[in-house]
């Protein structure tokens, strides 16, 4: 257990640089150390499932070991194990260990029965993924027929997770032609099955041939790919680890490249093999020529959490109001945003250390006003951040040990000595959360949050965006229930001059609406306050703390659930409005919002990725208007809208994730991020099945010849697949980050336009071919692109290898829209053969105004399909009239017969 926790100290070093990560994953020696796995809060206790846990990793280990030719294992694993459960002997502190920073989370699904593993992939190919996914019953081995063996599947999403690849199967396009032959999307293609529909109606199924669509030539929707159970094909992983002859990942020599697979479409036909192979986890290993030991690992129990503020209140507060906003923040953390139960202290530091309180628990709200009289009341003397640190680490240890505590340090000033006290930060086991105020702000600062896996953040001296504020607000918990988390539905600021006023509305939607705070500050002197419920009723009872230069109201109960209504007038001051909330039941989920940069380092003209990640629960919510607001330590401030479009920065479409990129620098230094969300009428959020990057749900399987299905997905209820309109309204820290080698204005355009990555094409009349694709700008995905260029070739390979010598098309009447616009173009493919069974690729490449191009887009393929002509159908000759004449052969005989059998009839009559 040792080892593994001392490891954690080592691996900051090995950090990619400039990557924003939260994780402890370190590669060592060929094994991977620092692997977290988080059982969430809301599961039951079970023990059996900490044994699953165990049992599926070391499985999983030399199944890895070999499919990467004896390069990677897994060595060292925490497990997370919940507050609430029993304690034991052998469970210990967590150090650095957190559900924010956990690799994979085990949790109970949003729909019974949905155990689909999954893993979050923000970025593009070969980037890390966020967290694997994974339920109690999935881990318990209940769904081994649909999904595979647990370790199997662990290093399918393993994949995904540490090397950035992706699936090789595509349930939104499961069959596709070549060379006119239909295919499933698979790889390798020596995979073998059996296709077939199955029909369900009224709680039974049927089985039905798959019927071909007479358009495009592939079978239609709900044909399934039915493997054979017995298989001798060894690729791949990425397709399906539940096959038992599969143990390899493809190669370039077995990769099915025409395959329209997310694999393809996201990694320029490349193999898995060769992704991981081109990872730094591959270049700097070698095979190992013995076999892996067997994983070891920690049990890791959430206790109380632990926090000391430690505050700068050095001479350089005083300036622009520093200090005050510092209290006004400081306030909020103590009054709102720690959550009951917790130990907090506050350690103030100029030139040296001042003890304010010692570790006081959090019950009721007489220690949270105690401490918040503990806040400083002036600003005097140097800076020496060690001395702070070393000091709240001596408060902490009064009661407890340092391991998995939390220091909040916030300063403004420089400290040449800062780099003095890092191994003892790393030695303490303490996560520190940093926020830099000003522009003078230590530049090693942020070290101590990578180092410890804590948040970094960033506040200008521009009072009226609020970022003091949401630093603070960003610090609840990382290890409670979300239900004990607070939220922040609003924060906005705004100068106001002679007599103006600042009005808006706050959402308060279902799921949240406990524990309501507003809170209002101001520069100079107390504004006029109106604030109304949803039913217009005007709110009383505002705390006014002339001292802070604030005020704030708490809701008793639940707050009404609507629209909330505030008035504030001042003059010639700058106010600001914050709200924060807590989940309305411990078990509904509450909406929340999180976000990140791509990278918390950037270097000119490197783009940053902005990602904000909405659900509820796990469940994506689709369909808001989302904001990143940017600000640079010049006070410039740039408003970004995230899409969740599948296009640009944003990785998977309808997944509850926005993106985009940013590159509007201004100057070196900080920037920090803050993220707006909004639902509605014409911004629903809605509540559906996630695209996911997982293991594949097999349908069936196919054993001696019969075809066995297995059960099929869970049926998610109408109301959850349109889903209700929930009007909501969020607004999260997205920390901060720091850019280098920016130029001097004007600042050269060093951004071409961003890859097309959703490109697709269809063909019409057996002569035109339809492609549609989302428009780049001129920098990535902002502005327009100047032009396209677009070629088409017989061979996917020399498309994309020789782009610039394959057949380009005619486009000049093609004028590129604006960036995220929908693009159409229709085209007939000249100079090349098309006719019944041509294969052809197609790729386009934009190009902006300073001849910048991007890189190819995705290639995509078409196959002429013409149906074979269909008989005219023959119809059936009615039954002939005996008494017509006709011309019928033999119709004369049946005539005689006819006749006689009269005659016959008749005599026998007459006797």
């Amino acid at each position: 257990m040792g080892s593994f926790k001392s490891s954690v100290f080592i691996l900051v070093f090995h950090l990619l640089e400039g990557a924003l990560s939260n994780s402890f994953i370190q590669l060592n020696n060929n094994g991977y150390e620092g692997i977290v796995i988080a059982i969430d809060p809301n599961v039951p206790e079970d023990e059996t499932l900490i044994r699953n846990i165990k049992d599926m990793v070391t499985q999983a280990s030399p199944y890895l070991f070999e499919a990467t030719e004896k390069r990677f294992y897994f060595k060292s694993v925490a497990i997370l194990i919940p507050e609430k459960w029993k304690t034991k002997p052998e469970y210990v502190r967590p150090k650095l260990e957190t559900y924010k920073n956990a690799d994979v989370l085990v949790a109970e699904p949003n729909t019974p029965g949905d155990d689909e593993p999954y893993t979050e992939q923000m970025g593009n190919c070969g980037e890390k993924g966020e967290r694997i996914n994974f339920t109690p019953d999935f881990l318990a081995g209940k769904k081994l027929n649909i999904y595979g063996s647990q370790g199997r599947v662990f290093v399918h999403e393993w994949a995904h997770l540490r090397w950035g690849v992706f699936d090789e199967y595509n349930n939104n396009q499961k069959f596709y032609l070549f060379n006119g032959k239909r295919e499933a999307v698979r790889c390798s293609a020596r995979i073998t099955g059996k296709y077939q529909a199955l029909q369900c109606q009224g709680g039974s199924c049927a089985p039905k041939p798959c019927r071909i669509d007479k358009v495009t030539g592939l079978y239609q929707e709900g044909c399934e790919f039915i493997p054979n159970k017995v298989q001798t094909e060894k690729a791949s992983i990425m397709f399906s680890p539940s096959i038992n002859s599969v143990v390899e990942f493809c190669t370039e020599k077995n990769h099915n490249k025409e395959a329209p697979s997310p694999q393809n479409q996201k990694c320029n036909l490349r193999s898995t093999w060769e992704v991981i192979r081109d990872s730094e986890d591959f270049q700097k290993t070698t095979p190992m020529t013995t076999q892996p030991p067997a994983p070891t690992f920690s049990l890791l129990q959430i206790g109380q959490r632990i926090v000391c503020l430690v505050l700068d209140k050095s001479g350089s507060m005083s300036n622009g109001n520093r200090l005050n906003r510092m209290n006004q923040a400081g306030k909020l953390f103590l009054l709102q945003i720690v959550e009951q139960g917790s130990w907090v202290g506050m350690v103030t530091f100029d030139s040296a250390a001042h003890v304010q309180s010692d570790l006081v628990q959090i019950n009721s709200a007489a220690e949270r006003d105690a401490l918040t009289k503990r806040l400083p009341a002036a600003a005097a003397g140097g800076t020496s951040i060690c001395s702070g640190l070393r000091s709240a680490f001596a408060v902490i240890r009064k009661k407890f040990s340092t391991d998995g505590s939390e220091i909040v340090l916030l300063t403004d000033g420089e400290d040449n000595t800062i780099s003095s006290c890092f191994n003892e930060v790393k030695q303490s086991g303490a996560v520190i959360h940093t926020v830099a105020l000003g522009p003078s702000a230590a530049k090693e600062l942020e070290e101590l949050s990578k180092m410890t896996g804590g948040l970094q953040t960033y506040a200008s001296d521009q009072a009226q965006n609020n970022g003091l504020i949401d630093a603070f607000g960003a610090l609840s918990s990382g290890n409670g229930a979300a239900s004990q988390r607070a939220i922040q539905l609003e924060s906005r600021g705004l100068t106001l001059q002679n007599n103006e006023w600042m009005n808006g509305t706050v959402l308060v939607d279902s799921t949240v609406g406990k524990d309501t705070l507003f809170l209002i500050t101001w520069t100079t002197n107390p504004p006029q306050i109106l604030l109304s419920d949803p039913s217009g009723k005007k709110q009383d009872g505002l705390v006014v703390d002339t001292n802070t230069r604030m005020a704030y109201l708490q809701i008793p109960g639940t707050a009404k659930v609507g629209t909330w209504s505030y008035s504030l007038k001042a003059s010639s001051q700058t106010l600001t409005l914050t709200v924060t909330s807590r989940a309305s039941s411990a078990t509904l989920p509450p909406i929340t919002v999180s976000s990140k940069m791509s990278k918390d380092q950037s270097k000119f003209p490197s783009p940053m990725a902005v990602y904000a990640k909405i659900h509820q629960g796990s469940s994506p919510i689709l369909r808001a208007t989302v904001t990143a607001i940017i600000e640079s330590v010049n006070g410039k401030t740039v408003n970004l809208e995230l899409l969740d479009n599948g296009a640009g920065a944003d990785a998977t479409k309808d997944d509850g994730i926005y993106s985009r990129y940013f590159t509007a620098y201004d100057t070196n230094g900080r920037y920090s991020v803050k993220v707006r969300a909004l639902g509605g009428i014409n911004a629903a959020g809605q509540r559906v099945r996630p695209q996911q990057n997982g293991a594949m749900h097999m349908p069936g399987w196919v054993e001696n010849g019969e075809i066995k299905w297995n059960p099929p997905r869970p049926e998610i209820s109408k109301n959850d697949l349109e889903g209700n309109q929930v009007c909501f309204s969020r607004t999260t820290s997205g920390g901060s980050f720091v850019a280098s080698g920016v130029p001097q204005a004007p600042i050269p355009d060093r951004f071409p336009p961003c890859q097309i990555t959703d490109l697709k094409a269809k063909i019409h009349g057996n002569k035109f071919i339809n492609l549609t694709w989302t428009a780049p700008g001129d920098d990535y995905d902002h502005g327009r692109a100047l032009k396209y260029i677009i070629r088409i070739s017989a061979s996917i390979l020399d498309l994309r290898d020789n782009f610039t010598e394959s057949l380009q098309v005619n486009t000049s009447d093609l004028i590129p829209k604006e960036a995220n616009s929908k693009e159409v173009f229709v085209f007939t493919p000249e100079n090349i053969p098309f006719e019944n069974g041509t294969d052809l690729f197609i790729a386009v490449q934009a190009v902006d105004k300073s001849n910048l191009k991007s890189e190819i887009s995705n290639i995509v393929g078409v196959s002429l399909f013409i149906p074979p002509p269909t008989p005219p159908e023959i119809p059936t000759p009615p039954c002939p009239d005996i008494n017509v004449n006709s011309t019928i052969p033999g119709l004369h005989i049946l005539k005689i017969m006819w006749k006689w059998l009269g005659e016959l009839q008749l005599s026998v009559a007459l006797g």
